[in-house]
């Protein structure tokens, strides 16, 4: 290469290193490696030679010099892929595409759970570790506001070194567009007034069924109810006002017991959502599907099926079928993990061997 440099000037030196920086890498595999914050040129350079993913370091420099390039090469872990040109890892590290991390919120995860998971996330920066709620939303910039239900579950990939609190920032972003558009297509003659009602009734629905068949349907039951002044009598409520002294048993003392989440003691919405619903319950809530039911109870059938009742009577004899089923050993797993409904002088219902709750809307056995 120094020959030609000698004998044909400028211009061969241009064409050769041309064509070396966009010939194939020499690894094999792919390769993982960290950019530090502060690394030279050549620091990086060495470094990726060091790993094996250019064969002349000095070259490359010779390369960006001999063309006037000032590279700017951004901090984070990077994975470059089998057979990579000296070009294509210099354009990958210039324009910063790193190696992603990734959390994931669940639907039907209270904002607790959220928190728990961004917290156990190691590549994030634990910059709200210890601090209280209300912290958290005065860190995003929505001072006073409760969290519950405000975060869109989702799986969000970032760049080892983020703040947690930009997760927090999009996931709210997220549900916020999300209410906004939804609202403003929801079905006419809602008994709900705001979109905060609208993602009250979405979280509760994401609590009670899992199907995404039957969540338009579950939302009608309690849309109906709403309209006609009944207690929405929905487990999940209270097991949400109950908080952590719950034992995975809805008692009779906890369906007497008043808080402002007891939807058996208190008419309409409770103050709050209780758990951060998905794209599909908030929809739902908007788009009802009202079929007359005021009812509803696990089938059993162990696909998370409900049997939807118009009368008190129908959904009775639904009741005492789930339950034969449950004392016989051959229902399967009901509900979506909390139950709803009511009753005065009810027996609580306990979690089946499966872990999944029956559910009961409206009058418990």
């Amino acid at each position: 290469m120094l020959v030609i440099l000698v004998a044909g000037g400028a211009a061969a030196f241009v064409y050769v290193t041309d064509e070396a920086m966009h010939a194939p890498g020499p690894q094999a595999n792919a390769v993982r490696l960290t950019v530090q914050p502060g690394r030279s040129v050549r620091g990086v350079l060495n470094e990726l030679e060091a790993h094996g993913v250019l064969r002349d370091a000095w070259m490359v420099e010779l390369y960006l010099r001999s063309r006037g390039r000032r590279v700017n090469f951004k901090a984070g872990e990077y994975e470059v892929p089998p057979g990579a040109s000296g070009a294509q890892v210099l354009e990958q590290i210039e324009e910063g595409r790193v190696l992603l991390a990734a959390v994931t919120i669940v639907e039907g995860w209270s904002f607790a759970d959220m928190r728990r998971a961004i917290a156990a996330q190691t590549d994030l920066a634990q910059t709200l570790a210890g601090k209280s709620d209300a912290d958290v939303m005065q860190a995003i910039g929505h001072p006073g506001e409760y969290p519950e239900g405000r975060f869109f579950p989702d799986t969000y990939r970032f760049a080892a070194g983020t703040a947690d609190r930009e997760i927090f920032a999009l996931a709210y972003r997220q549900m916020s567009a999300l209410l906004a558009l939804a609202w403003a297509g929801r079905a006419e003659d809602l008994p709900l007034h705001s979109p905060y009602e609208a993602l009250t009734l979405a979280s509760i629905v994401e609590k009670e069924t899992g199907r995404p068949d039957e969540r338009a349907r579950i939302a009608g039951v309690f849309v109906s109810r709403l309209r006609l002044g009944m207690r929405l009598q929905t487990d999940p409520t209270v097991i949400y006002g109950v908080g952590a002294a719950y034992d995975g048993s809805i008692h009779d003392r906890d369906l007497r017991t008043d808080t402002p989440y007891n939807t058996y003691t208190r008419a309409g919405l409770p103050p709050t959502p209780i758990a951060l619903p998905g794209r599909e319950s908030l929809l739902a809530s908007l788009h009802p599907e009202v079929s007359g039911a005021l009812y509803f109870v696990a089938t059993g059938n162990g696909d998370g099926s409900h049997h939807f009742s118009a009368t008190l009577e129908e959904h009775n004899a639904a009741v005492q079928r789930f339950l034969a089923r449950l004392r016989a050993g051959t229902a399967g797993g009901a509900g979506a993990g909390t139950g709803a409904g009511a009753g005065a002088g009810s027996a609580a219902a306990t979690i089946p061997p499966t872990g999944r709750r029956p559910t009961f809307q409206g009058q418990r056995p």
